[in-house]
């Protein structure tokens, strides 16, 4: 047998007394690394002769210097400003990576518009399209903005509108005005029609010089009679004179008021369109101040506002015809303008 079997008693206690000093040294030189670690650990009762906690007047310190009122000023660098965050700011020339551009200092960024306009306005004129950028969406771009010289950074400021106008159409509404017979005391009778509705005045109340007529819509106190008078012309259909009675009537529609019309009375209806007049209507678009693609009507000889719903209204259509527009209105400076705009086309550029 071996001498663990025989003596397997002895072993276990001398095994047992072996663990018990390892744990012991363990545990003490733990006790050395915290004292290492976090200094001496206090033996004894605790001083209380000094209860007060280091530096806590500063505490109040703190919290009174929260009270101060602070300016933020900016600073300079050789009479330069420099930014309190950013510094002097500095862009690179993609054509020279090694070489900063000094936007102060170096040849405009974008030509025509100078370096401290973009400065002026925290506007990064680090893209190659910069100019054509619309910073407050307002539909004008800062090129636009610059040469106006409105902010580029508020939408409510922004260059004429009419720059943004664009003509699409003309809708054209055709009418015939024919004098009938005359009866007493220089009356007339009246036809009107516009190829959709008719108005008409008989004989059993003729129209009066001096009066205003038709009583019903689409025509409805449009037309006033003003005179006639007999006059001598050559039919051509005869080849002879022959004594013709003209109408003079005056229009009375409010974009038309004052609007002087000559026509012979009884007219032959095949002859209808040689006196046919027309309102004319133009369609636009405003290409700014999110109204792009919604269509605005005017009718000629009429004052508009822009944009529409705008209290102000500074702008008269002068004319319309299937080709153009002529828009009139006064500038900031009280000089009257008058700009024509094609059809298909947008209004002027921005001065």
């Amino acid at each position: 047998m071996s001498w663990i079997s025989v003596n397997y008693e002895k072993a276990a206690v001398g095994g047992a007394v072996l663990a018990a000093v390892v744990l012991a040294y363990l545990g003490w030189s733990k006790l050395s690394s915290v004292e290492e670690d976090f200094g001496s650990i206090p033996k004894g009762e605790p001083s209380v002769s000094d209860p007060s906690v280091k530096s806590a007047d500063m505490v109040a310190k703190t919290k009174s210097s929260f009270q101060v009122k602070r300016d933020w000023a900016k600073s300079e660098d050789e009479g330069r400003a420099v930014d309190l965050f950013t510094g002097v700011a500095l862009f690179v020339n993609k054509n020279e990576p090694n070489k900063p551009v000094d936007l102060i200092e170096g040849e405009p960024v974008h030509p025509g518009i100078s370096n401290n306009w973009w400065l002026d306005y925290s506007i990064d004129p680090g893209f190659g399209d910069s100019p054509l950028r619309d910073e407050d969406n307002d539909g004008f771009s800062n090129a636009e903005e610059h040469a106006a010289k409105t902010d580029p950074t508020n939408n409510e400021e922004y260059p004429s509108l009419v720059t943004k106008l664009t003509y699409i159409d003309a809708e054209s509404v055709q009418w015939v005005l024919r004098p009938g017979f005359e009866a007493e005391g220089g009356s007339f009778t009246f036809t009107w029609g516009n190829g959709k509705s008719t108005n008409r005045v008989g004989a059993a109340k003729p129209v009066l010089p001096g009066e205003i007529f038709f009583e019903n819509e689409p025509a409805m106190g449009r037309f006033k009679l003003l005179s006639s008078e007999k006059r001598r012309v050559m039919n051509e259909a005869i080849q002879a004179e022959e004594e013709v009675t003209f109408v003079k009537i005056e229009d009375q529609k409010p974009n038309k008021k004052g609007k002087i019309y000559e026509i012979p009375a009884g007219f032959r209806t095949a002859n209808a369109s040689k006196y046919a007049e027309s309102d004319q209507t133009a369609v636009l678009s405003l290409e700014a101040l999110g109204f792009a693609g919604q269509e605005i009507r005017v009718e000629e000889n009429t004052v508009f506002a822009l944009p529409p719903g705008d209290a102000e209204k500074i702008y008269k259509m002068k004319e319309v015809t299937p080709e153009r527009i002529v828009i009139e209105f006064a500038s900031k400076d009280g000089k009257v303008q008058s700009h024509e705009i094609r059809k298909g086309e947008t209004g002027p550029v921005v001065p």
